[in-house]
């Protein structure tokens, strides 16, 4: 009886297994929000995210990828799941969403070299804007009928602009993270603040309710107890000398 019993539940662990699959979560190069050091995807959503599946005892992976193809893996997989990810009304229905895990500011960013009288994003129409192909501000932009020159790695839009290839860069700057810490010295400077978002953990509609449910939860806990400012303070002198 009791070997039969066993049995039972072992097959039952198993079937629970096959059900629940580990997550592959992906992210792309963002720092100091997702970055690959030392040979493991670190930074403030990477860690946030870590102890969001350590809290909920949820397996996973983390792959660092071009953001095309990291959102798409989110998209294609019922076990997929994407960050950081601009929570946008023509995405709400594509994902299931777990957060914010965090906020940005979207900036207008031009050479420290070149004067620019922004007041609204309406007086950057005829400048040429760098922005990330396929990402949340590329089509925002693109929707409004600005000129865009998309690049396939954001890391070479300030390079773009550095070489005159663009007026302005459309970037996604963490909220309060001075422009300097990026690596470019004083060469580029903010121009305009044109957007203020929250950005989330993506998945898949095949995700289910419950297990949604208690990551959201596993977040919220995390701000009442000082873990989400833990981290944040952890990476709190990032790029500081560049």
């Amino acid at each position: 009886m009791k070997t039969t019993i066993l049995a039972a539940l072992l097959a039952a662990a198993c079937l629970h297994a096959q059900a629940a699959p580990a997550l592959y979560i992906t992210t792309e190069i963002s720092a100091p929000f997702a970055m690959y050091e030392a040979g493991r995807v670190v930074g403030i959503g990477t860690d946030t995210v870590r102890e969001i599946m350590a809290r909920t005892g949820t397996a996973y992976t983390i792959d660092l990828l071009p953001w095309k193809r990291a959102y798409m893996a989110a998209l294609d997989r019922p076990n997929g799941c994407v960050y950081s990810t601009t929570r946008t009304p023509e995405r709400e229905a594509t994902f299931k969403w777990i957060g914010p895990i965090g906020e940005a500011d979207w900036i207008l960013v031009g050479r420290a070299d070149r004067s620019f009288s922004l007041r609204t994003l309406e007086d950057a129409r005829g400048y040429r804007i760098g922005t990330y192909n396929g990402d949340a501000r590329d089509q925002y932009l693109r929707a409004r009928g600005f000129d865009v020159d998309p690049a396939t790695d954001d890391q070479a839009n300030p390079r773009k602009l550095i070489m005159n290839r663009v007026d302005l860069w459309a970037a996604s700057i963490i909220r309060g993270l001075p422009l300097d810490r990026l690596g470019y010295g004083n060469k580029l400077a903010p121009v305009l603040t044109f957007n203020t978002i929250r950005v989330y953990l993506a998945c898949n509609r095949a995700m289910p309710d419950a297990m949604v449910a208690r990551m959201n939860e596993a977040l919220a806990t995390m701000e009442r107890d000082g873990s989400l400012r833990a981290i944040q303070l952890k990476y709190d002198d990032w790029g500081r000398g560049r």
